[in-house]
């Protein structure tokens, strides 16, 4: 049998992944800017954004906030109930993308002390 989703639940998982994705392309064009040095203004705002996000997710102690808007919707606790992706990648989310933020703040170090 087909569930279907609360209306509300549906607009805050799709509010959520548009916002992921927007920091995904933040994290590339980061590694973009970082591997050809190209270090300019634009790298700089997408490094504090990045660095904002984290400070919200320290805040709200590792979650988004959408996760707890979106809880109030759902009995689901699933790793993917707030989000459209493939529960893995909600998984290891946080994981994996800050290994590739340490990774491009190693590189920028790199190519401002060289």
């Amino acid at each position: 049998m087909i569930v279907i989703e609360n209306k509300t639940l549906v607009i805050i998982k799709l509010l959520h992944t548009l916002i992921w994705a927007f920091f995904v392309f933040i994290l590339l064009y980061i590694f973009f800017a970082v591997t050809i040095g190209r270090i300019d203004d634009y790298l700089w705002i997408c490094i504090s954004l990045i660095c904002f996000e984290g400070i919200v997710l320290m805040i709200n102690r590792w979650r988004c906030p959408l996760t707890l808007v979106a809880a109030k919707y759902s009995q689901n606790r699933e790793d993917d109930f707030d989000i459209f992706l493939p529960k893995w990648l909600a998984i290891h989310n946080k994981k994996i993308f800050t290994t590739l933020f340490v990774i491009e703040m190693g590189i920028l170090s790199f190519r401002l002390l060289a």
